[in-house]
């Protein structure tokens, strides 16, 4: 397999790990960017870090640096549908995919790149938000990690026990009128960081990494994507459906769920990690959905937790 230069913008903030980036095709031919972030001494395995959705892959960059002392190299994917991977639709800032399982045309090109590139082996998995739904899944279909770990995973969204249903209806009502690519109500073409105030925002009570965020989107706008389309909602709420009928996991995880989370369902989250042998639920106090972007009082012993359990698993 031979590989392609992709960019990676390294430029926004300083001291950051820098990745090396390429071009991937999945099978339907969609083209996709993965990074590669290189461990530091001794190699201990390869994460491969599923993103979050409207996520790029230079977010993580603090994360990876992070693991790579611990020993890991890290790979990370921009999904179809948002950072610098083809976008799939004419309103480009929509969230937008035809199908969810279209994603695990995403992680198989990943696994591909990742042997073809020889990262070093045995391969970990962390999964953020919509990453973590893909990643369930993924697990599902024979994902070969040894141990996974999620944070704030999108197991359900966080709509509540009487909006969901609404949701679902009405997004298939607006489907099958052909209203699939309209941005779901209530939602713009605009990024978040970008439309919301740090004082408002539901991702991190650290106004240093909002910043960081901010400056990212503020720099490389072609990184970014507003809401999500109708079908993406549809597709989306139809899979953490299937999801929670599977039967309980038995691959070693942690998922980490911050006590004011707001944007993914925690029940959907407590009620899976309560089935899940050789798996922990750790609630992070006073933690929001982006428990890897909070101060590193938070998010050092969080890195410092999944390292651990990686490395009792080689």
């Amino acid at each position: 397999m031979t590989f392609q230069d992709a960019p990676y913008f390294d430029d926004t903030p300083e001291g950051e790990a820098v990745a090396k980036a390429y071009w991937l095709n999945s099978k339907d031919g969609v083209r996709l960017r993965l990074a590669v972030w290189p461990n530091e001494g001794p190699a201990k395995g390869t994460v491969l870090f599923f993103p979050g959705r409207t996520e790029y892959v230079e977010k993580y960059a603090l994360t990876a640096g992070e693991l790579a002392a611990h020993g890991f190299t890290t790979a990370s994917i921009d999904w179809r549908g948002q950072g610098l991977a083809d976008r799939l639709q004419p309103n480009i800032m929509a969230g937008h995919v035809q199908e969810f399982s279209d994603y695990q045309l995403d992680v198989a090109a990943m696994i591909n790149a990742v042997k073809a590139l020889d990262l070093p082996q045995p391969y970990y998995l962390i999964g953020h938000s919509m990453g973590g739904c893909i990643g369930l899944r993924a697990l599902y279909e024979g994902l070969d990690v040894k141990a996974c770990a999620f944070t704030g995973p999108m197991w359900d969204i966080g709509l509540g026990p009487f909006l969901r249903p609404f949701a679902s209806v009405v997004s298939t009502v607006l489907l099958t009128i052909g209203l699939g690519n309209w941005l779901a109500p209530g939602t713009s073409n605009e990024t978040y960081m970008l439309d919301t105030a740090f004082e408002d925002n539901q991702l991190t009570k650290d106004r240093q990494m909002y910043a960081r965020l901010v400056a990212q989107a503020r720099a490389h706008p072609e990184l970014s994507i507003g809401g999500p389309s109708i079908r993406w909602l549809n597709k989306a709420l139809r899979e953490c459906t299937a999801l929670s009928k599977q039967t309980p996991l038995t691959v070693p995880c942690l998922t980490f769920l911050g006590t004011d989370e707001k944007i993914v369902s925690p029940d959907a989250i407590t009620s899976r990690m309560t089935q899940w042998d050789n798996g922990e639920l750790v609630m992070v106090e006073h933690g929001e959905h982006e428990v890897l972007m909070e101060g590193h009082d938070v998010r050092d012993p969080i890195t410092n937790k999944i390292a651990a359990l990686f490395l009792a698993h080689p």
